[in-house]
């Protein structure tokens, strides 16, 4: 998507004809994955910064960040100047992400969020500091998962009446779907911070498409605050601490900057642009909050 020298008005209505369309595809789509199963009510605010061990607000900065990216290439490629398009990808990107939060507050089951306001600020704001700043993305919010399921050995609830298993339960909080899974499966979910070394140090040898990432993830989530839930027929479940403690994960990896990688041709630019917020697989160092740590060869 090579910038327009001028403004090209046909870009830029196409542009808008096209955004509002994935907006509303995406909109309802997310109403369906969602939200169509809970009651909806009064608009209300509901404080879950300590919820899922942060997962979720690491959601909302790589989304914000990541479609504020989008925004701000689309927007140049129809010949606005820099300044205008950084601003046209900051509030649209803000507006996009208030979307969810509004539909949250109207949630039964949810609420307005002001900390996922806050983590979409920090999104945002990434991305548009290191444009104004260096003309460029040093620092690249990814996202990587690696879909595994867990067992499907059975639970019985505290009454001894029914059973379930860890997978059932992780399919019902989770989805079974892909794309509900990307979203929102936060046991199988690193979001990562994709640093370009050489960026920073142009006159080293580093290889300028090879990146340096850190990673964050969590481990045993089945519950917002803890891993205690009840059926439709009201029999409730409870973990053990001891056998699925819930601990947080940081990780130390290699990855590929796609939009470094050489290339001549205009479409492979683009793809490679779009497919930039993917954590290329590769070796990882691990280390959690149970004190281990672990060599990954391979990590996705």
């Amino acid at each position: 998507m090579t910038p327009a020298d001028t403004l090209s008005k046909q870009r830029f209505w196409g542009t808008v004809g096209a955004g509002a369309a994935i907006y509303t595809g995406v909109s309802y789509g997310l109403y369906q994955t969602w939200y169509k199963d809970y009651e909806r009510g009064k608009f209300r605010t509901f404080n879950d910064a300590r919820e899922w061990q942060q997962m979720d607000k690491a959601g909302h900065f790589i989304t914000t960040y990541s479609e504020a990216r989008w925004l701000y290439d689309g927007a140049r490629w129809t010949g606005l100047d820099k300044r205008r398009s950084l601003w046209l990808a900051g509030g649209i990107s803000m507006f996009l992400q208030g979307t969810l939060e509004v539909m949250d507050g109207f949630s039964t089951e949810w609420g307005f969020s002001w900390s996922d306001v806050g983590f979409n600020t920090l999104g945002m704001g990434l991305f548009v500091a290191q444009e104004s700043i260096w003309e460029d993305q040093r620092i690249i919010l990814k996202v990587s998962t690696n879909r595994r399921l867990p067992s499907t050995d059975p639970l019985l609830s505290t009454n001894g009446a029914a059973t379930t298993s860890l997978r059932a339960r992780h399919l019902d909080l989770y989805g079974s779907s892909v794309p509900e899974r990307f979203l929102k499966d936060y046991n199988t979910l690193t979001i990562w911070a994709s640093v370009n070394p050489k960026a920073f140090a142009p006159q080293s040898r580093w290889p300028a498409w090879l990146n340096l990432a850190v990673g964050y993830g969590s481990e045993n989530l089945y519950g917002g605050f803890n891993n205690t839930w009840s059926d439709e027929e009201g029999n409730s479940y409870v973990l053990s601490e001891a056998d699925y403690p819930r601990y947080r994960q940081l990780y130390l990896s290699f990855d590929i900057d796609l939009k470094r990688i050489p290339t001549r041709r205009p479409l492979v630019r683009s793809v490679l642009s779009i497919l930039n917020v993917i954590k290329i697989p590769a070796p990882a160092l691990q280390w959690n909050t149970l004190g281990q740590v672990k060599f990954h060869p391979l990590y996705f």
